[in-house]
């Protein structure tokens, strides 16, 4: 069981801590700091890094997760129902998660194409100030 944790801590290690982030000879923090800041933001996909365009980004990222998971449970559905062997329990157990899956995928796409139409339709650009013109 140690390890098991060893091991896991040696995968965190390689795979999620990136060592270009420290720097130790910085001249200027603040510029730097920036730079750093639109860098990642472009690697990321934030190339225009308004609100907007990083909520779409984080509710596709979701949305597509869901998307995995709904693939997932029809794969196990389907596998459930293919090993059944005849017993009608398990054809019926299979049967009502693919449908509870397919209803979740409905629900999903429906999601997607609501949040693809209000980010489409809204302008979601909150630096700009608006437009508002005094007369006098």
């Amino acid at each position: 069981m140690k390890s098991f944790k060893y091991l896991l801590v040696i995968i965190f290690s390689l795979f999620f801590i990136n060592t270009n982030l420290v720097l130790a000879q910085t001249t200027s923090p603040a510029i730097d700091l920036q730079k750093q800041s639109e860098a990642f933001n472009k690697t990321a996909g934030f190339a225009s890094s308004d609100l907007g365009t990083i909520i779409s980004l984080i509710i596709r990222a979701v949305l597509g997760l869901l998307g995995i998971i709904f693939l997932v449970l029809i794969i196990m559905a389907g596998f459930k129902w293919m090993t059944a062997g005849g017993n009608e329990q398990q054809v019926k157990s299979a049967q009502d998660t693919m449908k509870t899956a397919v209803i979740g995928l409905v629900i999903v796409l429906a999601a997607y194409s609501i949040t693809y139409f209000i980010f489409n339709k809204i302008p979601f650009d909150m630096a700009a100030p608006t437009n508002i013109t005094t007369s006098g």
